[in-house]
């Protein structure tokens, strides 16, 4: 992921565009937009036949936001809990497992100095940080709960994904992002680390566990690239595209969202996966940045209010929906208040809104 070749869109833009929203839309009027709790509906969908009854969620928050550069994304997982994700789950007929933020303030490394090859930022603290995110997920996938994790920024993935392999290692992988994650570092131009966490899990970079702080994933499943899919890709770096091209990794961009639609587009990206459990990693970046300002790479022509739940959805409804990440939302990029909401509360309240489309939230 490079940080200069993405578009970062003023956030007085969004203030007086929703100025001119407001002016401008007949029916919306002045009064509240109806979100958060009051929005969600408990619809009855089949438990995965993978996860035990009653049926638990675990919720995880990994406050990590050493894999790129913004303060402020180690705050999502406390404000997605503020905006009420956890009274949301359990609305929804789910048991609960809260285990709080996975703690990294006792953590200490030395940073080594890297091959002249390799273009990687604090990866021995990325690396430690992930091991504890990736025992708590590994334990909790291993005690048939579905897994939900709350970012920090998407290098999480790394302990996330290494942790839902060692328990499930036959899981399809749905990507939602704007960006596809899957430099090397040998490749990345920005070294963060956020942006490595596939060419990692999938061994495009041979090696991962001789990187500093990843040893722990010597022995962690391969992701194999043909069970992952990428939906709502629109800024891609030049070797990225030559990986998903190369190793022919399924992937549906903004493109493919304009030409078939996305219904169309997940019910390609589901068939391709197959009867597996299924794992979702939703960056928030992976929304139009008028509905989700307050991310760290924010990038114009994402996904719609609407088309972001149904990603959600109709992952919930193959009914093999075993785990989620939920990351980049950065709820201290504020920006002004449109609508009676701040910027940062109106990405928080989709980031939850999102989850809870995931564990069953419906219109009707």
């Amino acid at each position: 992921m490079v940080m200069a070749t993405t578009t970062r869109v003023p956030l007085p833009l969004f203030h007086s565009l929703s100025k001119r929203m407001s002016s401008n839309m007949v029916g919306l009027g002045s009064g509240h937009i109806r979100t958060g709790l009051g929005a969600v509906h408990r619809v009855n969908i089949d438990t995965p036949p993978f996860l035990d009854e009653p049926r638990t969620c675990a919720v995880i928050g990994a406050p990590l936001t050493y894999g790129q550069p913004f303060d402020g994304v180690q705050q999502g997982p406390s404000a997605l809990r503020e905006a009420g994700i956890i009274d949301a789950i359990k609305k929804l007929g789910w048991r609960l497992k809260e285990h709080g933020d996975v703690n990294f303030s006792d953590i200490r490394v030395e940073e080594e100095e890297l091959s002249p090859n390799l273009h990687c930022n604090l990866p021995a603290l990325v690396g430690a940080c992930n091991e504890r995110i990736f025992k708590v997920v590994k334990k909790n996938a291993e005690a048939n709960r579905f897994v939900l994790t709350l970012g920090g920024d998407h290098s999480i993935a790394t302990g996330t994904l290494g942790g839902i392999l060692s328990a499930r290692p036959n899981v399809g992988v749905v990507w939602v992002d704007a960006h596809a994650d899957i430099n090397t570092p040998e490749t990345s131009e920005s070294g963060n680390m956020h942006g490595m966490p596939l060419s990692l899990l999938s061994r495009l970079f041979p090696d991962p566990h001789l990187l500093p702080g990843h040893k722990w994933m010597k022995n962690v499943p391969k992701l194999d690239l043909q069970k992952l899919v990428f939906v709502g890709l629109r800024d891609l770096d030049r070797m990225e595209r030559h990986f998903i091209t190369e190793n022919n990794i399924k992937a549906f961009t903004m493109y493919h969202v304009d030409k078939y639609g996305i219904g169309k587009v997940v019910e390609m990206a589901l068939d391709h996966l197959g009867n597996c459990p299924l794992h979702l990693s939703y960056d928030i970046d992976a929304c139009d940045p008028v509905i989700a300002p307050s991310t760290g790479t924010a990038v114009r022509g994402g996904l719609s209010y609407r088309e972001a739940h149904f990603v959600a959805e109709a992952c919930a409804e193959t009914r093999m929906l075993g785990s989620m990440d939920l990351v980049e939302v950065n709820p201290s990029l504020q920006g002004e208040e449109a609508f009676g909401i701040s910027l940062g509360e109106e990405t928080v309240e989709l980031g939850m809104a999102i989850a809870a489309s995931a564990l069953g939230n419906r219109i009707l």
